[in-house]
């Protein structure tokens, strides 16, 4: 039986070392979402989504450490963790990745004129998350990246391109 003092300093470390590893990620995806200009409810949701997985972690090392659960039972917590998290950022992964799409498949440019439902203008800005349509009125129509690469979208300066790219003729 391990004695009560080195369970608490094993403990204590692990919540210590776990915190410290949850703040340095939360800053680094911070600054670069910062960078990136997502919104600010955004990054409040990647940090709290760090937040709930630090917890996790933390409560696996104390029953670990205290014997109190097994190694099936620290896995069992982590599976359930992270379909928690999938799940909390099944929408923002959808969009990050259409965004991704969009961009490597090249359908859409900054300043392509395009079309999506009702919306028709100019594409100005080309994020992970969305993109934004400015219409001949002049206001900007922000459309999510999942549902763009859905479709239908209209790309009415991308036929040269297009064409070239993939052999159409």
């Amino acid at each position: 039986m391990v004695p009560i003092f080195e369970l608490v300093i094993g403990v204590a470390i692990g919540i210590v070392v776990t915190v410290l590893i949850e703040e340095v990620i939360s800053s680094v995806i911070r600054r670069a979402a910062k960078i990136a200009g997502s919104s600010p409810t955004v990054i409040r949701d990647v940090v709290a989504t760090m937040r709930i997985i630090a917890i996790l972690v933390i409560l696996a090392e104390i029953f670990s450490i205290t014997g109190l659960a097994s190694e099936f039972t620290v896995l069992t917590i982590s599976g359930i963790g992270a379909l928690a998290v999938s799940l909390a950022l099944q929408n923002t992964l959808s969009n990050i990745i259409s965004g991704i799409l969009l961009f490597f498949d090249g359908v859409i440019h900054l300043n392509d004129t395009v079309e999506y439902g009702n919306v028709k203008g100019r594409v100005v800005r080309l994020a992970l998350r969305n993109t934004w349509i400015k219409l001949d009125s002049g206001e900007i129509a922000v459309i999510s990246n999942s549902l763009l690469y859905g479709g239908p979208l209209i790309n009415h300066s991308a036929t040269a391109r297009i064409s070239k790219k993939y052999a159409i003729e």
